[in-house]
């Protein structure tokens, strides 16, 4: 794509950018009802907000975080990082576990329990995603779910100052 064709440069056609202030503006509606949810399952737990990303994180990860990886990943300190999982442990929604030849080294698992209580919670938005999809044309899914990868993968890169 050339410059005159990129809408996040103020030129290029109209239509791009309203395509594109629409999709942000669709992107934040979604964000901002799915934290209400969040929020919502916070409060009920005794968690703050950051504790719910945190579990999250842990639940979706391909292997089993470490504290380092969800510092990373969270962008928070050291001392929030261990403060949000002696949270998370306290009230059972996950352990750590030292099972490397290396017992420095410790895993985050999300216990089964609380993630039961979690999907639970969460149903409605299961629901939600669900109507959605049968509203939906098989195309448009799979069109939904590469952008969304390619836009999940774009927002990892960004940088953002380390706290």
């Amino acid at each position: 794509m050339n410059s005159a064709d990129d809408p996040r440069d103020g030129s290029g056609d109209a239509a791009g950018v309203s395509e594109l202030q629409a999709l942000a503006v669709e992107l934040r509606r979604m964000n901002g009802e799915i934290n209400r949810l969040v929020h919502a399952f916070a409060h009920a737990q005794g968690l703050h907000a950051t504790d719910v990303q945190a579990l999250g994180a842990i639940l979706d990860a391909d292997v089993p975080l470490t504290p380092g990886r969800l510092r990373d990943h969270l962008g928070l300190t050291s001392g929030a990082v261990t403060a949000c999982l002696d949270r998370l442990e306290r009230a059972g929604h996950i352990r750590r576990a030292r099972e490397s030849s290396d017992r420095r080294v410790v895993h985050l698992y999300y216990e089964s329990g609380a993630k039961a209580a979690a999907r639970s919670f969460f149903m409605p938005l299961a629901e939600a995603a669900a109507g959605a999809r049968a509203a939906s044309e098989p195309q448009e899914l799979e069109a939904a779910l590469r952008f969304l990868a390619r836009m999940n993968g774009e927002l990892a890169g960004v940088q953002v100052p380390r706290r």
